[in-house]
């Protein structure tokens, strides 16, 4: 099995983007906000950018390697990048795009990706998810052994975002490719990636499955990255063998996780449930402030009550018949609400 391996140590312009990281046949994405050096690491690997010091080789054959002298060009790179607006021609028809990667393997490329229809159209007749296809199409072309993805869904509309994503998700596990993807949105890394990475500041905070990033966090960062909802205070001996929190805001609320003195509290929106009064329910964290938003996605309607919000279904919400400015409770278990350390 393949594996990229990549350590980089670069001066940006606020800050050094370090970090060392492999992937074998899988999907690794790297999350983070806008400027963490995300589409950095994407150009080191690809070429576009040498690093002041660093590695990067795939199967023990190194590209790039400065302390040898090595720094191998784009063209010699086994590389398939899809950039953020995927970068076709406009002048060129999907054919000659696709055929701008390799030649060789065009038609199949164009039958695969359903686009032979549109092989001599150009890139300003197509939707965005068409031209997400012919992007694809060309990078694949190349027969890369790595594929870099630079935020392959951030140009799509809501709607075609979440087709896109489940087949681009098939795609990936179709190709078993090491396969590096970039992102601001954990919930489109979540759904593509094997791994994810948070990256701040040029610095991995914690490389590990989506599942594990919810369930383990790293730091308070990590948790809101994710969508956890995060309260600080501070932590002290509480009753039956729980944790106390003393909100910054007013209020106690209690975990199951050890701690003393200053915290950040994550918890996350689906484990909160919202009553118009007095629940009655085995949780021991209640919330009781006027709704202050109502947002519905779908079949789930978030609440914010306070200063938490919560996931609900659309039908409890419709029961609960809740409205803006009313008084809510929104409560959650101890179990759910992991002690952190804030940045």
């Amino acid at each position: 099995m393949e594996t990229l391996e990549l350590r980089l140590d670069h001066a940006l312009r606020a800050y050094a983007l370090q970090l060392e990281l492999e992937a074998g046949r899988e999907t690794l994405a790297l999350v983070g906000p806008s400027g963490a050096g995300k589409s950095s690491v994407l150009r080191a690997v690809a070429g576009l950018l040498r690093p002041d010091r660093g590695r990067v080789a795939l199967g023990g054959e190194a590209w790039l390697d400065t302390e040898a002298g090595i720094d191998l060009p784009p063209e010699r790179r086994s590389v398939g990048l899809v950039f953020q607006e995927y970068a076709l021609f406009p002048h060129l028809s999907v054919r000659a795009n696709v055929a701008f990667g390799g030649k060789a393997r065009v038609d199949e490329l164009l039958e695969r990706f359903r686009i032979s229809a549109l092989a001599g159209a150009r890139p300003g007749e197509l939707s965005g998810g068409e031209r997400q296809r012919v992007a694809l199409a060309r990078a694949l072309a190349r027969e890369p052994r790595v594929l870099l993805l630079d935020e392959p869904l951030s140009a799509l509309d809501a709607h075609t975002r979440a087709a896109v994503r489940v087949e681009l998700r098939e795609l990936l596990r179709e190709l078993g490719l090491p396969t590096l993807l970039v992102t601001h949105d954990f919930e489109d890394a979540a759904a593509l990636a094997d791994r994810v990475g948070v990256l701040v500041d040029g610095h991995v905070l914690q490389v590990a499955p989506p599942t594990e990033l919810l369930a383990a966090p790293a730091d308070a960062f990590v948790a809101s990255f994710t969508g956890a909802n995060l309260l600080t205070g501070v932590a002290s001996s509480g009753p039956d063998g729980l944790t106390a929190v003393a909100l910054d805001g007013g209020g106690v609320v209690y975990s199951v996780d050890a701690a003393v003195g200053r915290v950040a509290l994550a918890v996350h929106p689906w484990e909160i449930s919202v009553a118009r009064g007095e629940t009655g329910d085995s949780a021991v964290n209640h919330v009781r402030a006027p709704v202050a938003s109502i947002v519905r996605l779908g079949n789930r309607v978030r609440v914010r009550v306070g200063p938490v919000t919560a996931e609900i279904t659309a039908a409890s919400a419709e029961r609960l018949a809740l409205r803006e400015g009313e008084p809510a409770v929104a409560s959650f278990k101890a179990t759910g609400a992991r002690l952190l350390r804030g940045r």
